[in-house]
């Protein structure tokens, strides 16, 4: 496997909606409002804000990704998951059968997700080029480490390939904290 660096990135607490619910929650014929890009393209950071209203507490000011996707989605850290009172499954993007139910709040209503909350399992993006080189496939499941003032090796992380991605990986929060991951990210590599 190559050494080869990538930039590990802070995935933080978001939210993904459906065209419907972004107007259920801002109002009829409410789009995202465009902030700034995110690294994967065409992934931005929206103007709008949600609050995930859980059974023991509100997690306010919450960010909407866009664009918009065809299921609503929450996206916390465990820590997130105490702090609402609400348990949820670690998971991949996108696979919601199952995932915890959540409810939540915008200017203009409230709307209850019967499935959706998640623990973002992490991964590593990457084009079929970099996989490739990485000599990894995807779906695969490798270690990464960090090589941070509090170096760790992150084990079960997902591959996932697409020629749309840009090369970087997310972690959560709490795994961002744990391993001394600040805003600007750090560095990674995958370990044999």
């Amino acid at each position: 496997m190559s050494e080869k660096t990538f930039l590990v990135e802070v995935s933080a607490r978001h939210v993904h909606l459906t065209d419907k619910d972004v107007e259920r929650l801002f109002g009829e014929g409410r789009t995202l409002t465009y902030v700034r890009d995110l690294s994967q393209p065409g992934q931005f950071v929206s103007e709008e804000r949600v609050s995930i209203v859980g059974p023991k507490r509100t997690l306010a000011n919450v960010v909407i990704l866009g664009p918009t996707r065809p299921e609503s989605q929450v996206e916390v850290s465990l820590t997130d998951c105490f702090t609402l009172g609400q348990v949820a499954p670690v998971r991949e993007s996108g696979d919601l059968e199952g995932s915890a139910p959540i409810v939540l709040e915008g200017p203009c209503g409230q709307i209850t997700l019967d499935k959706g909350l998640i623990v973002a399992k992490r991964h590593v993006h990457m084009t079929p080029e970099d996989a490739e080189e990485f000599g990894v496939t995807d779906k695969e499941i490798v270690k990464v480490r960090v090589d941070t003032e509090r170096p760790v090796i992150f084990d079960d992380v997902v591959v996932r390939v697409s020629p749309k991605y840009a090369l970087a990986m997310h972690v959560d929060t709490d795994e961002a904290n744990a391993a001394l991951i600040g805003r600007a990210g750090c560095q990674g590599y995958i370990v044999k």
